[in-house]
């Protein structure tokens, strides 16, 4: 690509990140959906899962709705998504969450629940009439990798504890996911927030260690996929494209930050925080493809930008 088409693109996007700090407030819409566990010991995990990420959503404050449902059905999910559509708008966030079993026959993805399972082609269906456009689906179940096909979209990060289909066993991935959001140690630019590629990164972490403790052969691997035409990497980088929506994707706020967001006259400001760090995240994802000094000019109207707002926090 000539340098000049390069930079072109690059504008484009410095313009698109710069439009979003001057975006109205937006909400996040959580959806937490724990299935059926089959048997008692995969009930309570299930349970027990679903709800810790509850509780984590609900002490970061900030404008969010969140919904947790345990064993709904089919019908249940579609009424709740219904709301959402009614309420949701293009600036808004989705993100949608899966614990418990999956099954894949080699065409669809099953998400089991009561009554007739949730396959991927209707999640997909309900996931495409919310208006929102920044989605996030981290589908923690078996099988999951089935499903990444059906649900990438180019604006839709997708997160699976499997990497394919054919990983059938339970999954721990689950576990590491929900503690990931609310532990320090997960956010590790130090923003006091825990972004999507964040979570992924230490929950994939704890899940490698888990099974290296066992003393057992991995039967999950969780990837990641957020450019809309990938199978999921194991591993996200510049050099593959993923990772760049999901980098800038704030699933959870954490610390200060949750403190600031739960202060109706501090949301304004922890919001555009956000907006700005989500813009310097992007833009180091293009700093290749554009000229040094361009690059280093936003960089610093960024930095600058930032540093005042969070003195505005601090006061």
């Amino acid at each position: 690509m000539a340098d000049w088409m390069k930079f072109s693109a690059c504008a484009r996007a410095a313009a698109l990140a710069f439009g979003l700090l001057s975006a109205a407030s937006a909400t996040t819409f959580y959806v937490t959906i724990s299935g059926l566990g089959g048997e008692p010991d995969y009930e309570q995990r299930f349970k027990m899962w679903a709800e810790d990420i509850d509780s984590s959503l609900k002490r970061a404050g900030g404008d969010s709705n969140v919904i947790t449902l345990q064993a709904p059905t089919r019908e249940q999910i579609r009424a709740r998504f219904a709301d959402i559509t009614r309420q949701a708008k293009p600036g808004d966030s989705l993100v949608v969450m899966l614990i418990g079993h999956g099954t894949y026959d080699g065409v669809d993805y099953k998400f089991n629940i009561p009554g007739p399972d949730l396959t991927a082609s209707e999640l997909g269906t309900l996931l495409d009439r919310v208006p929102a456009t920044r989605q996030l689906v981290v589908n923690m179940t078996s099988c999951s990798g089935g499903s990444i096909e059906t649900l990438r979209r180019p604006t839709r990060i997708v997160i699976s504890a499997t990497k394919t289909g054919s990983e059938k066993n339970a999954t721990v991935f689950a576990r590491y996911f929900a503690e990931a959001l609310r532990e320090p140690a997960a956010d590790t630019d130090k923003n006091e927030s825990v972004s999507a590629l964040e979570a992924f990164k230490y929950a994939q972490q704890k899940t490698t260690d888990f099974f290296d403790t066992q003393k057992r052969l991995a039967t999950e691997h969780s990837v990641i996929e957020d450019t809309g035409k990938g199978q999921g990497e194991k591993t996200p980088t510049a050099e593959n494209g993923e990772g760049r929506l999901a980098g800038a994707f704030p699933v959870v706020r954490l610390g200060a930050n949750a403190a600031a967001a739960r202060d109706p006259s501090k949301r304004p400001l922890i919001e555009r925080k956000e907006q700005l760090e989500q813009a310097i995240d992007k833009l180091k994802f293009d700093k290749a493809a554009m000229p040094q000094a361009e690059y280093t000019r936003q960089l610093t109207q960024l930095l600058l930008e930032l540093a005042k707002t969070q003195e505005a926090i601090d006061k």
